[in-house]
Protein backbone atom coordinates (compact mmCIF):
# COMPACT_ATOMS: atom_id res chain seq x y z
CA UNK A 1 0.00 0.00 0.00
CA UNK A 2 1.22 3.35 -0.84
CA UNK A 3 0.27 7.12 0.29
CA UNK A 4 0.68 10.35 -1.58
CA UNK A 5 -0.22 13.60 -0.60
CA UNK A 6 -0.53 16.50 -2.93
CA UNK A 7 -0.64 20.53 -2.19
CA UNK A 8 -3.08 23.45 -2.94
CA UNK A 9 -2.74 26.90 -2.73
CA UNK A 10 -6.64 26.97 -1.67
CA UNK A 11 -9.02 25.05 0.29
CA UNK A 12 -11.19 25.13 -2.84
CA UNK A 13 -8.75 23.76 -4.94
CA UNK A 14 -7.89 20.53 -2.72
CA UNK A 15 -11.63 19.89 -1.76
CA UNK A 16 -12.31 19.75 -6.00
CA UNK A 17 -8.88 18.16 -6.42
CA UNK A 18 -10.68 15.17 -3.74
CA UNK A 19 -13.84 15.42 -5.44
CA UNK A 20 -12.21 15.04 -9.24
CA UNK A 21 -10.15 12.06 -8.01
CA UNK A 22 -13.18 10.03 -6.66
CA UNK A 23 -14.22 10.93 -9.58
CA UNK A 24 -11.68 9.93 -12.13
CA UNK A 25 -9.98 7.06 -10.10
CA UNK A 26 -12.69 4.88 -8.50
CA UNK A 27 -12.14 3.01 -5.57
CA UNK A 28 -9.39 5.83 -4.31
CA UNK A 29 -10.28 8.52 -2.30
CA UNK A 30 -8.87 11.32 -1.02
CA UNK A 31 -8.54 12.93 2.60
CA UNK A 32 -8.72 16.91 2.55
CA UNK A 33 -6.98 18.26 5.63
CA UNK A 34 -6.81 22.01 6.32
CA UNK A 35 -6.26 24.70 9.16
CA UNK A 36 -9.66 23.43 10.19
CA UNK A 37 -8.20 19.86 10.83
CA UNK A 38 -4.60 20.68 11.60
CA UNK A 39 -4.62 18.62 14.81
CA UNK A 40 -5.23 15.41 12.52
CA UNK A 41 -1.87 15.97 10.63
CA UNK A 42 0.09 14.36 12.95
CA UNK A 43 -2.24 11.38 11.85
CA UNK A 44 -0.48 10.99 8.52
CA UNK A 45 3.13 10.92 10.22
CA UNK A 46 4.71 12.90 7.55
CA UNK A 47 8.24 14.10 8.25
CA UNK A 48 9.23 17.20 10.02
CA UNK A 49 9.98 18.93 7.12
CA UNK A 50 7.43 18.11 5.05
CA UNK A 51 5.08 19.00 7.64
CA UNK A 52 6.50 22.22 8.79
CA UNK A 53 5.73 22.95 5.13
CA UNK A 54 2.26 21.80 5.20
CA UNK A 55 1.03 23.96 7.84
CA UNK A 56 3.02 27.39 6.33
CA UNK A 57 0.64 26.44 3.52
CA UNK A 58 -2.32 25.45 5.88
CA UNK A 59 -1.57 29.46 7.72
CA UNK A 60 -1.27 31.26 3.96
CA UNK A 61 -5.18 29.50 3.56
CA UNK A 62 -3.85 26.28 1.56
CA UNK A 63 -5.04 22.53 1.69
CA UNK A 64 -3.79 19.10 1.10
CA UNK A 65 -5.78 16.02 -0.30
CA UNK A 66 -4.29 12.97 1.01
CA UNK A 67 -4.90 9.02 -0.32
CA UNK A 68 -4.29 5.57 0.14
CA UNK A 69 -3.66 3.28 -3.29
CA UNK A 70 -1.92 -0.31 -4.20
CA UNK A 71 0.97 0.15 -5.69
CA UNK A 72 -0.35 -0.59 -9.11
CA UNK A 73 -2.26 2.52 -9.29
CA UNK A 74 -0.07 5.29 -7.54
CA UNK A 75 0.82 6.73 -10.96
CA UNK A 76 -2.83 6.91 -11.82
CA UNK A 77 -3.64 9.04 -8.80
CA UNK A 78 -0.60 11.13 -9.56
CA UNK A 79 -1.52 11.65 -12.31
CA UNK A 80 -4.92 12.57 -11.68
CA UNK A 81 -3.93 14.95 -8.59
CA UNK A 82 -1.40 17.04 -11.12
CA UNK A 83 -4.58 17.12 -13.85
CA UNK A 84 -6.42 19.02 -11.05
CA UNK A 85 -3.15 21.68 -10.07
CA UNK A 86 -1.10 20.29 -7.39
CA UNK A 87 1.58 22.05 -6.18
CA UNK A 88 5.40 21.84 -6.11
CA UNK A 89 6.09 22.29 -2.64
CA UNK A 90 9.91 22.64 -3.23
CA UNK A 91 8.43 25.67 -5.48
CA UNK A 92 6.54 27.00 -2.60
CA UNK A 93 9.30 26.97 0.13
CA UNK A 94 11.67 28.41 -1.91
CA UNK A 95 8.76 31.44 -2.62
CA UNK A 96 8.20 31.47 0.87
CA UNK A 97 12.14 31.81 2.20
CA UNK A 98 12.44 35.04 -0.33
CA UNK A 99 9.78 36.12 1.43
CA UNK A 100 11.10 35.97 4.93
CA UNK A 101 9.57 32.44 6.17
CA UNK A 102 12.24 30.59 8.43
CA UNK A 103 10.30 27.68 9.50
CA UNK A 104 12.15 23.81 9.58
CA UNK A 105 11.84 21.53 7.06
CA UNK A 106 14.74 19.18 8.95
CA UNK A 107 13.32 15.57 8.72
CA UNK A 108 12.80 13.95 11.40
CA UNK A 109 13.79 10.16 11.49
CA UNK A 110 12.17 7.48 13.15
CA UNK A 111 11.14 4.34 12.49
CA UNK A 112 7.72 5.15 10.23
CA UNK A 113 8.87 6.48 7.02
CA UNK A 114 5.31 7.81 5.39
CA UNK A 115 6.06 10.45 3.16
CA UNK A 116 9.56 10.95 1.22
CA UNK A 117 9.96 13.14 -1.46
CA UNK A 118 8.10 14.57 -4.30
CA UNK A 119 6.86 12.48 -7.01
CA UNK A 120 8.29 13.12 -10.70
CA UNK A 121 6.35 15.46 -12.44
CA UNK A 122 3.07 15.76 -10.33
CA UNK A 123 4.04 18.42 -7.74
CA UNK A 124 3.04 16.14 -4.68
CA UNK A 125 4.51 15.30 -2.30
CA UNK A 126 4.69 11.09 -2.15
CA UNK A 127 6.39 7.87 -0.70
CA UNK A 128 5.18 4.40 0.02
CA UNK A 129 3.93 3.96 3.55
CA UNK A 130 5.94 0.74 6.39
CA UNK A 131 3.60 2.00 9.27
CA UNK A 132 -0.20 2.01 10.26
CA UNK A 133 -1.21 5.37 9.69
CA UNK A 134 -4.83 4.92 10.42
CA UNK A 135 -6.14 7.08 13.26
CA UNK A 136 -6.62 5.19 16.41
CA UNK A 137 -9.86 5.11 17.99
CA UNK A 138 -10.48 7.68 20.67
CA UNK A 139 -11.19 6.52 24.66
CA UNK A 140 -14.64 6.14 23.45
CA UNK A 141 -13.97 3.19 21.51
CA UNK A 142 -15.63 4.83 18.54
CA UNK A 143 -15.12 7.08 15.70
CA UNK A 144 -17.65 8.31 12.92
CA UNK A 145 -17.00 9.59 9.76
CA UNK A 146 -19.72 11.62 8.13
CA UNK A 147 -21.25 10.87 4.51
CA UNK A 148 -21.87 13.57 3.27
CA UNK A 149 -23.98 13.98 -0.79
CA UNK A 150 -25.49 17.27 -2.00
CA UNK A 151 -28.74 17.28 -3.40
CA UNK A 152 -30.21 19.06 -6.37
CA UNK A 153 -32.65 21.27 -5.42
CA UNK A 154 -35.25 23.19 -8.17
CA UNK A 155 -37.50 25.86 -7.49
CA UNK A 156 -39.32 28.78 -9.74
CA UNK A 157 -39.33 32.30 -9.75
CA UNK A 158 -41.41 34.58 -12.42
CA UNK A 159 -39.28 36.76 -14.61
CA UNK A 160 -40.42 39.50 -16.26
CA UNK A 161 -40.38 39.69 -20.12
CA UNK A 162 -41.28 42.65 -20.89
CA UNK A 163 -44.99 43.89 -21.63
CA UNK A 164 -47.87 44.72 -24.13
CA UNK A 165 -49.49 48.42 -24.07
CA UNK A 166 -52.31 49.52 -26.15
CA UNK A 167 -52.83 53.16 -26.34
CA UNK A 168 -55.59 55.33 -28.30
CA UNK A 169 -55.12 58.48 -29.50
CA UNK A 170 -56.87 61.00 -31.89
CA UNK A 171 -55.03 61.85 -35.10
CA UNK A 172 -56.80 64.85 -37.53
CA UNK A 173 -56.16 64.03 -41.15
CA UNK A 174 -57.23 67.02 -44.01
CA UNK A 175 -60.05 65.20 -46.63
CA UNK A 176 -62.03 66.85 -49.16
CA UNK A 177 -65.05 66.15 -51.69
CA UNK A 178 -66.41 67.53 -54.84
CA UNK A 179 -70.06 68.36 -54.82
CA UNK A 180 -72.07 69.94 -57.96
CA UNK A 181 -74.34 73.08 -56.64
CA UNK A 182 -76.95 74.67 -58.67
CA UNK A 183 -77.27 78.37 -58.92
CA UNK A 184 -79.78 80.59 -60.43
CA UNK A 185 -79.42 84.57 -61.19
CA UNK A 186 -81.91 87.18 -62.54
CA UNK A 187 -80.94 89.36 -65.03
CA UNK A 188 -82.32 92.54 -66.09
CA UNK A 189 -82.40 93.91 -69.68
CA UNK A 190 -83.89 96.53 -71.43
CA UNK A 191 -84.61 96.82 -75.33
CA UNK A 192 -85.03 100.18 -77.16
CA UNK A 193 -88.49 99.07 -79.09
CA UNK A 194 -90.57 101.60 -82.11
CA UNK A 195 -93.91 100.40 -82.89
CA UNK A 196 -97.26 101.88 -82.76
CA UNK A 197 -99.30 100.48 -79.71
CA UNK A 198 -102.29 97.92 -80.89
CA UNK A 199 -105.81 97.08 -78.83
CA UNK A 200 -103.78 94.34 -76.98
CA UNK A 201 -101.70 97.00 -75.77
CA UNK A 202 -104.51 98.97 -73.76
CA UNK A 203 -103.70 96.68 -71.15
CA UNK A 204 -100.45 98.13 -70.18
CA UNK A 205 -101.35 101.43 -68.63
CA UNK A 206 -102.71 99.18 -65.83
CA UNK A 207 -99.93 98.98 -62.71
CA UNK A 208 -98.52 95.45 -62.79
CA UNK A 209 -95.30 93.68 -60.96
CA UNK A 210 -93.31 91.28 -62.00
CA UNK A 211 -91.25 89.39 -59.16
CA UNK A 212 -88.13 86.50 -59.84
CA UNK A 213 -86.09 85.22 -57.26
CA UNK A 214 -82.55 84.07 -57.42
CA UNK A 215 -81.70 80.98 -55.63
CA UNK A 216 -78.17 79.10 -55.01
CA UNK A 217 -76.97 75.58 -53.43
CA UNK A 218 -74.59 75.84 -50.45
CA UNK A 219 -72.30 72.87 -49.28
CA UNK A 220 -73.28 71.93 -46.40
CA UNK A 221 -70.90 69.60 -44.22
CA UNK A 222 -71.78 66.83 -41.64
CA UNK A 223 -69.97 64.41 -40.07
CA UNK A 224 -70.48 60.56 -38.67
CA UNK A 225 -68.46 58.41 -36.50
CA UNK A 226 -68.05 55.16 -37.23
CA UNK A 227 -66.49 52.18 -35.96
CA UNK A 228 -64.37 50.34 -38.38
CA UNK A 229 -61.60 47.86 -36.25
CA UNK A 230 -61.48 46.55 -32.88
CA UNK A 231 -57.36 45.82 -31.24
CA UNK A 232 -58.13 43.38 -28.81
CA UNK A 233 -55.05 42.78 -26.02
CA UNK A 234 -55.13 38.93 -24.80
CA UNK A 235 -52.80 36.85 -22.23
CA UNK A 236 -52.56 33.08 -22.82
CA UNK A 237 -50.83 30.18 -19.96
CA UNK A 238 -49.20 27.99 -21.27
CA UNK A 239 -47.28 25.22 -19.49
CA UNK A 240 -43.28 23.53 -20.11
CA UNK A 241 -40.96 21.39 -18.30
CA UNK A 242 -37.31 21.89 -18.37
CA UNK A 243 -34.88 19.84 -17.21
CA UNK A 244 -32.37 21.30 -15.35
CA UNK A 245 -28.43 19.89 -15.19
CA UNK A 246 -26.43 20.26 -12.67
CA UNK A 247 -23.19 18.01 -10.97
CA UNK A 248 -23.94 17.17 -6.86
CA UNK A 249 -21.09 15.77 -5.09
CA UNK A 250 -21.23 13.15 -2.39
CA UNK A 251 -18.69 11.39 -0.34
CA UNK A 252 -18.09 7.02 0.19
CA UNK A 253 -16.42 5.58 2.31
CA UNK A 254 -14.45 2.04 2.03
CA UNK A 255 -13.61 -0.22 5.28
CA UNK A 256 -10.10 -2.09 4.86
CA UNK A 257 -10.74 -5.36 6.49
CA UNK A 258 -7.26 -6.47 7.49
CA UNK A 259 -8.55 -10.05 9.14
CA UNK A 260 -9.90 -11.10 4.93
CA UNK A 261 -7.68 -9.24 3.57
CA UNK A 262 -10.70 -7.73 1.14
CA UNK A 263 -11.86 -3.88 0.94
CA UNK A 264 -15.42 -3.10 0.43
CA UNK A 265 -17.60 -0.50 0.37
CA UNK A 266 -19.11 0.59 3.44
CA UNK A 267 -22.45 -1.05 4.27
CA UNK A 268 -24.59 1.67 3.71
CA UNK A 269 -27.38 2.62 1.04
CA UNK A 270 -26.47 4.34 -1.88
CA UNK A 271 -28.94 7.26 -2.84
CA UNK A 272 -29.19 8.68 -6.23
CA UNK A 273 -28.83 12.39 -5.42
CA UNK A 274 -32.06 13.59 -7.48
CA UNK A 275 -33.92 16.78 -7.80
CA UNK A 276 -35.72 17.21 -4.44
Amino acid sequence: MRTITAYFDTVQAAEQAGFDLAKGVPGVRGQVFDTRNADRLDNLYLPEGDAALVREGFRRGGGIVYAEMPDERFDEVANALEASGAIDLDTREAEWRKEGWTGSTTAATGTTTAITGASAGTGALSGTATGDQAQRLGAAGEERIPIVEERLRVGKREVGHGRVRIRSYVVETPVQEQVTLHQERVEVERHPVDRPLTAADEALFQERVIEATETAEEAVVAKEARVVEEVALRKTAEERTETVRDTVRRTEVEVDDDRTATKTSADMPKRDPGVV
